[in-house]
C-alpha cells in the first residue's frame, strides 16, 4: 500500500465553449514549461476532449508537491491518479 505522500495527483483545468480544445492545447504548453522550470518529479501532462465545447488540460504531480503547485497554478479540480507514468 502506498503512503499518502507517495500518491500521484492529477490536477485539472476545465475549458468550455467553442474554443475549449484550442485553449486546453495552449494551456498545456504552459504546464509543460512549468514542469521543466520547477523540476517537478513527474512530467506527465496532457489534454482530453469531451465534446466540441468541453476540454481539459491536466498535470500529474507528486502529492508532496501538490500544495505549492496548487497555490501557483490554481487548478479547477483534482483527483488521485491511478494510471502508469
Amino acid at each position: 500500500m502506498e503512503k499518502i505522500l507517495d500518491r500521484k495527483i492529477k490536477i485539472i483545468w476545465d475549458f468550455r465553449g467553442p474554443n475549449a480544445a484550442r485553449t486546453a492545447e495552449h494551456y498545456l504548453k504552459h504546464l509543460e514549461e512549468f514542469v521543466v522550470v520547477e523540476e517537478l518529479k513527474f512530467d506527465l501532462s496532457g489534454v482530453e476532449h469531451f465534446g466540441p465545447t468541453h476540454s481539459i488540460a491536466f498535470l500529474v504531480v507528486a502529492e508532496f508537491e501538490l500544495k505549492e503547485v496548487k497555490d501557483i497554478l490554481k487548478p479547477h479540480r483534482g483527483q488521485v491518479y491511478t494510471g502508469d507514468l
